[in-house]
């Protein structure tokens, strides 16, 4: 029993806020850019597609190495800065203009509907993260150090479509998509994306997190 222990890594080394600062860039930048719609002929996305699943890459290598607890806060600090991103875009806004400045319009087109965008990622990203935080943990402590990939797929699943589900349900108000048709192509599109990228990059999601392990002195200190 005690080989197939749970082993994670204590977060007071550099590493660990190294990692939470790169999901909080990669999820206000998500949110900028989830504001534009995006089509590739029949398929509807939008213009933050192509970052926002590295976010849950990120996610798994933190709960892997480090356990619920840094996983939790590593989610909670992220959303606490697209928050905080987003009160400075609407200062940005309401500040009066110069004279000869003649991009209000286009600014407030940009990064007016952000704020609407970061509350579908409020509820879609803090239940799709720590759902697939919690399973991944979770299923870590049954197996131990054995059937990484098994996990990384299983939390993959649950945390993406919850995320997803959530998000797409507030974000198509922001969007505007006229149908049901539409938004389930969306929602589709999105869930089906997001969970092949990750599967597709589990090969070297699971080489940093080797590498993260062997970087961390401490790691196995905390079961």
């Amino acid at each position: 029993m005690s080989a197939q222990k749970a082993k994670f890594a204590p977060t007071g080394t550099g590493l660990y806020p190294i990692f939470v600062a790169i999901m909080a860039v990669v999820l206000i930048l998500s949110n900028i850019g989830a504001s534009k719609p995006v089509t590739f002929g029949p398929i509807l996305t939008d213009g933050g597609f192509f970052l926002f699943p590295f976010a849950y890459i990120i996610g798994d290598v933190v709960s892997e190495v480090y356990g619920w607890k840094a996983s939790r806060r590593a989610v909670i600090v992220t959303f606490a800065l697209s928050i905080f991103a987003a009160l400075c875009y609407w200062v940005m806004i309401v500040l009066p203009g110069a004279d000869f400045y003649d991009g209000q319009e286009a600014l407030v087109r940009t990064l007016g509907p952000v704020w609407q965008i970061v509350v579908a990622s409020l509820f879609g990203f803090l239940a799709g993260q720590l759902s697939n935080a919690f399973t991944m943990v979770q299923m870590k402590k049954r197996s131990g150090e054995k059937m990484l990939f098994g996990r990384m797929a299983a939390s993959t699943i649950v945390g993406e479509f919850v995320d997803t589900l959530v998000f797409c349900s507030i974000a198509a108000q922001v969007l505007e998509i006229p149908d049901v048709s539409t938004f389930l192509n969306y929602l589709f599109v999105g869930f089906t994306y997001k969970t092949a990228v990750e599967l597709i990059f589990s090969p070297i999601t699971m080489g940093v997190m080797s590498l993260v392990k062997r970087a961390e002195p401490e790691y196995g200190v905390q079961g």
